[in-house]
């Protein structure tokens, strides 16, 4: 035992707020994150600060947006100058450890603040270990391994299957196991540990019990709107997406066979939630650890008739689910309804540790979980000022679009524009001073998002509002640095 909280940050890969009945999903029942959700803090509008791995990932230990930390694509990770968390717990003397999917930490100085690294990532792969060796065998993993690579493609836009390889050889019951491992190693120590879960990202291969959970009799598909993106207003990035995701081409049985496995990962991954409360709770160390469960993006998986993901700023992309723990330290059982972002989360691990907070990190501690007042507006991003990708340059490229579309342009579209989000409880505006339409939602009602009424007269004050906001959080968080002041006696002129 220790005098100082243990952090333990769970973070999924792709896990959008609603795949769980905490956040109205009407078949996926998540038992474990409601479990830890009546010892702690559900954050009901959680919002990522970019919808893609890496920038999302660096945002998140950095607690700065991606416009500050340079990081906005998959290509550019940790930078050399950031000043993130795990700088400051291997300061503070914690055990510190990674396990599973890593796409943020790149550098060697980086690497070495980790004293435990079991970097694991989709399709079964993983890299290099060091502090831990894994508590399976690598040939289990070679076997998962190749199953995903004989992945059958049902159609050209995706493909999915179930496996009947043991649970603790597929990702998720690898890293959980591993973990509880890591926990019964450092329980007389405060550690910090990362677990990084890569599902429900794409390869979607589930273990065949979990994916039986979602007959399709059980699964609920969420409302379309037929000519959503044969309309003028939606916006040509989403119209060009939609051509590349969407799934009103493909056997309505395929669509239920991928939501199958998704949600069965969803439900894997809510177990092996369960796997670490519990051991945490047999070791004696559940009201010394503070307890974080996210993801850093979300995934569309049927709603505007997509799948998987992409640049544009619907709820499925950018609203997550995130709970925060403490038993006897912070509130139980409270469902927060104000707006909150993933840059948060790391200042308010500090202020519950009694740590400063550095002057670079853009977030806020929490509210109900700290005595920070509520917020009414969160920001994301994407883009990094790229050349566009429009229906023209998709037209040129070999039909039928699907998947190989999407990876060829995959580079070029996560670079494209300069795409930034204000999110209220009521309204959604999306901005990029490159693309040809704004958007703007009215989240009371068309909580799903189907008609862009950027044009429409008897909003016009809301717009205003939500551009006012969208510029304010531009000026005030364009320093990564915060830029040194004059000395106060240049103040004081009486």
């Amino acid at each position: 035992m220790t005098d100082r909280p243990n952090i333990l940050v769970i973070m999924t890969d792709q896990q959008r707020a609603t795949a769980s009945h905490l956040y109205g999903n009407t078949f996926c029942q998540t038992p474990s994150m409601e479990r830890l959700a009546a010892s702690g803090v559900l954050f009901e509008n959680a919002i990522t600060p970019h919808p893609l791995c890496v920038p999302a990932r660096i945002s998140f230990w950095t607690s700065q947006f991606p416009h500050s930390h340079g990081g906005r694509r998959n290509q550019t990770w940790m930078p050399a100058s950031a000043e993130h968390a795990w700088q400051l717990w291997k300061a503070e003397g914690y055990a510190t450890g990674l396990i599973g999917k890593n796409h943020c930490f790149q550098r060697e100085e980086d690497l070495a603040l980790f004293d435990v690294w079991n970097p694991f990532t989709h399709g079964g792969r993983g890299e290099d270990v060091h502090g831990m060796d894994w508590f399976r065998p690598a040939e289990g993993r070679r076997k998962v391994a190749a199953e995903h690579r004989q992945l059958a493609h049902q159609n050209p836009r995706f493909s999915y299957g179930t496996s009947e390889l043991p649970l603790e050889d597929h990702s998720t019951g690898l890293i959980a196991g591993q973990a509880t491992r890591f926990i019964e190693k450092h329980q007389d120590q405060p550690f910090a540990l990362w677990v990084s879960f890569p599902d429900p990202h794409e390869p979607w291969l589930c273990p065949a019990e979990y994916a039986a959970l979602f007959p399709p009799e059980n699964i609920d598909l969420p409302p379309w709107r037929d000519d959503e993106f044969d309309d003028e207003r939606a916006p040509e990035r989403n119209r060009a997406l939609y051509q590349m995701l969407g799934v009103r081409r493909d056997p309505i049985e395929d669509l239920y066979g991928v939501m199958a496995s998704y949600f069965g990962m969803v439900r894997f991954i809510d177990d092996a939630l369960g796997q670490i409360l519990d051991r945490l709770e047999a070791l004696g160390l559940r009201e010394q650890t503070i307890v974080v469960f996210c993801s850093d993006h979300g995934d569309f998986m049927g709603e505007h008739a997509m799948q998987c993901k992409g640049g544009v700023f619907y709820d499925s992309l950018t609203r997550v689910p995130l709970i925060v723990s403490w038993p006897g330290q912070v509130a139980a059982g409270v469902r927060d309804q104000s707006m909150a972002n993933l840059i948060d989360v790391v200042p308010t691990l500090l202020q519950l540790q009694g740590l400063a907070q550095p002057h670079s990190m853009h977030g806020i501690p929490l509210p109900t979980v700290t005595e920070a007042s509520p917020r009414d507006a969160t920001f994301s991003e994407y883009g990094s000022g790229g050349p566009l990708f429009t229906m023209s340059d998709l037209e040129k490229l070999p039909q039928p679009w699907g998947r190989k579309t999407l990876i060829d342009t995959l580079q070029w579209r996560e670079a494209a524009g300069r795409c930034k989000m204000v999110r209220t409880r009521e309204w959604k505006y999306v901005h990029d001073p490159m693309g040809d339409r704004d958007e703007l939602y009215d989240l009371v009602t068309d909580p799903g998002e189907l008609v862009n009424v950027i044009d429409e007269d008897r909003h016009r004050d809301a717009l205003a509002a939500m551009r006012l906001r969208l510029a304010d959080w531009s000026i005030n968080t364009e320093d990564a640095r915060p830029v040194p002041q004059p000395d106060r006696r240049h103040y004081e002129l009486a």
